[in-house]
């Protein structure tokens, strides 16, 4: 970049002062009035230019922000000041910006953990928040990352998927689409499976826009990642404890609360500790269409990663088994292939064997489509004839 797109530090640390003297926003007046105190006479353009660079500096993501904008890029990687990886939906690749050093790189990790209003320092070297833009941010300082400081931002998507998309974009064929809608028409409980980037919430956003409008939702998240197309739609999320160890709200406590709320469809955006114990509950007790997304490596793993996070919050297994039997209806599981493609590999019914739960395959992709297995007629009994 140029010295116009990467502003001299001390202008930029003038301009900061400025900033925060007169305690306003930084917004684009603002800066442009802070240059223009710290001593500099410049043309419309060149100033627009350095007020766009300054602004990405102070407010934004630095040298990261064009790769935020762009439409394509879901996830943004930097580990260490000398590697940027992106990822547009087909893999990690390299970006083409470097920072000018480790102290840049861990400069902007503390500053944009500031912005979420955390703690990065040596006393907590990592976070995990959400900015006020929507990214998702990870972060950890040295010695914990041992190649420099690593930051990691989650793109939220600019769009809201619909099934036709998801078809378009071949996650699903046309019948698997069809088995999607009748999953949400048929007020079946289910989970949406798979590994990381595997593309759980986008699914799982397509479908929740498919509930009728005159039901009510109310999804729990972490952090805030759904936003269905939905016109009754309330969403809760957790809270991190602030720097001083207090404040904290977690995922089990708002889970308690939703159901207070009087949900239609309670949705637990990722289920991944004790939360596991109080939205099984509520799959059991006449919560029709509860739903949420778990990591698991299959559809078939998926009632023993239940399990483990349930044990841990002190349900015994064989209650665990028969609430995930009796509770969860359909697992629903994604993969990413080697190119990037994010696909519905397969559909299982869940079934009693031997007082433990397990998931019958119903649909599995072969060929490209998905094709019938041992659960095939279980599954059209549950979604009332379909596929």
């Amino acid at each position: 970049m140029d010295a116009l797109t990467q502003p001299d530090p001390a202008l930029l640390e003038s301009v900061r002062t400025q900033l925060a003297h007169t305690g306003q926003d930084p917004d684009p007046a603002a800066i442009s009035a802070a240059v223009r105190a710290a001593g500099l006479v410049l043309d419309g353009p060149t100033l627009a230019q350095l007020v766009r660079g300054l602004r990405d500096e102070v407010a934004g993501l630095g040298i990261l922000e064009p790769l935020v904008r762009d439409p394509e890029v879901t996830d943004v990687l930097v580990n260490g000041p000398s590697e940027v990886w992106v990822d547009r939906g087909r893999g990690l690749a390299r970006a083409p910006v470097a920072f000018a050093g480790e102290a840049e790189v861990r400069q902007l990790a503390v500053r944009l953990a500031a912005r979420a209003a955390r703690r990065l320092d040596e006393a907590t070297p990592y976070v995990d928040a959400r900015l006020p833009g929507g990214q998702r941010l990870h972060a950890v300082l040295p010695p914990l990352s041992v190649r420099g400081t690593s930051i990691s931002l989650r793109i939220p998507s600019r769009r809201r998927f619909t099934l036709a998309d998801l078809e378009a974009a071949g996650t699903v064929d046309a019948p698997g689409a069809q088995v999607l809608g009748a999953v949400v028409a048929s007020r079946a409980a289910f989970l949406v499976s798979g590994g990381t980037g595997s593309g759980k919430t986008s699914v799982l956003g397509a479908m929740l826009g498919e509930v009728p409008g005159d039901q009510r939702m109310v999804i729990v998240e972490d952090t805030c990642e759904l936003d269905p197309g939905h016109p009754h739609v309330v969403s809760l999320e957790s809270r991190a404890p602030n720097v001083e160890g207090a404040g904290e709200i977690p995922m089990r406590t708002l889970v308690r609360q939703a159901l207070r709320m009087r949900p239609d469809r309670l949705v637990v955006g990722e289920v991944r500790g004790a939360e596991v114990v109080d939205l099984l509950a509520a799959m059991n007790t006449g919560h029709e269409g509860g739903c949420g997304t778990v990591h698991a490596n299959s559809a078939g793993s998926v009632p023993d990663r239940l399990a483990a996070l349930a044990l841990a919050a002190g349900m015994s297994l064989s209650g665990v088994h028969a609430q995930v039997v009796a509770g969860v209806d359909v697992v629903l599981h994604l993969a990413r292939q080697p190119g990037g493609r994010r696909v519905l590999t397969e559909v299982g019914v869940l079934a009693d064997r031997e007082a433990r739960a397990v998931v019958v395959p119903a649909l599995v992709r072969q060929g490209g489509r998905l094709r019938p297995r041992a659960g095939h007629d279980a599954l059209r009994e549950r979604l009332g004839g379909v596929p």
